[in-house]
């Protein structure tokens, strides 16, 4: 499948990287990620940046050559973004990641930017999306009103370390001081019509990695973000369906339908009652299972 064209929902690892740095560059080519991102903030310093935008054309071929989905989060508009915008545009980046996102005003302005790149350079108009990232309180709670903004905002993205320093919270491998963010976060994605994409995991543990997927996806996460290249393969692994789960999830379906099919209202399955809410959930689960393969 083409990631390119892949439902927001399949997106699972997000995988961040330095803009100027060609090591890292090769280990996310080979990372398996859904969506690469180069960093143009905070990833790259401002000395490094020219350099940067010059390695985009063919560091991003080489991403779309790989399967992944191409992003570049550039810098504030009224920093280096403008330069940073026209330079990933130009080297054919399908999403923009708009760090600091706070605002709808903030998402019209990079919209019209865009759409003037596009125009300006024969992209098909409105196919460039728009990725907030909100990594301080009022991104997060703002985040409705954000991606009502703009019809190229599919997904938004939670931030850790940022939005750890803005609450004042103490930062941990439990991420309790996140845990009002990440729930607030999805609930207010799935109200706006967006995905959720999940905060990065920033400490160095594969196994932590994919505790925290797990977590997450409990909460109603279906992708993630992250900084580290060995973490993609953890990281996919506790966002997709096992096979257990999809085990379970056939019996579901299969078990209510044959009772519905004899006039009955549920079915008793493995000691629960599999209601209609139940069914569909079951459902769910097959049909991204399907997909994801």
């Amino acid at each position: 499948m083409n990631t390119t064209r892949r439902a927001a929902a399949l997106r699972l690892a997000w995988l961040f990287g330095p803009g100027a740095d060609a090591s890292m560059h090769r280990s996310m080519t080979g990372s398996g990620a859904d969506v690469l991102i180069q960093d143009l903030e905070d990833f790259t310093p401002p000395a490094r940046r020219p350099e940067a935008r010059a390695l985009a054309p063919m560091l991003l071929d080489a991403w779309r050559a790989a399967g992944a989905l191409t992003c570049v989060r550039i810098n504030p508009l009224d920093g280096d973004g403008h330069v940073d915008l026209a330079a990933a545009l130009a080297a054919g980046a399908e999403v923009i990641a708009c760090p600091k996102s706070v605002s709808a005003a903030q998402m019209r302005e990079l919209d019209i930017a865009i759409d003037e790149l596009e125009k300006e350079r024969g992209i098909e108009r409105g196919i460039t999306e728009i990725l907030p990232v909100c990594e301080t309180a009022l991104g997060v709670v703002n985040v409705r009103e954000i991606a009502a903004a703009s019809a190229r905002i599919r997904c938004a993205l939670l931030g850790a370390e940022d939005l750890a320093a803005d609450l004042c919270a103490e930062r941990g491998r439990d991420a309790i001081e996140l845990d009002h963010a990440r729930r607030r976060f999805v609930l207010e994605c799935r109200a706006g019509g967006i995905e959720p994409v999940d905060a990065p995991y920033t400490f160095a543990d594969a196994d932590g990695a994919a505790r925290e997927a797990r977590y997450a996806r409990r909460l109603g996460y279906r992708c993630k973000s992250l900084v580290r290249a060995d973490h993609v393969s953890a990281i996919r692994g506790a966002l997709a369906p096992s096979p257990d789960e999809i085990g379970r999830a056939r019996r579901y379906v299969e078990s209510f339908e044959a009772a519905r099919a004899r006039g009955e209202d549920r079915a008793l399955v493995d000691g629960l009652w599999v209601e209609v809410p139940t069914y569909l959930n079951a459902r769910r689960l097959l049909e991204r299972a399907a997909a994801l393969e």
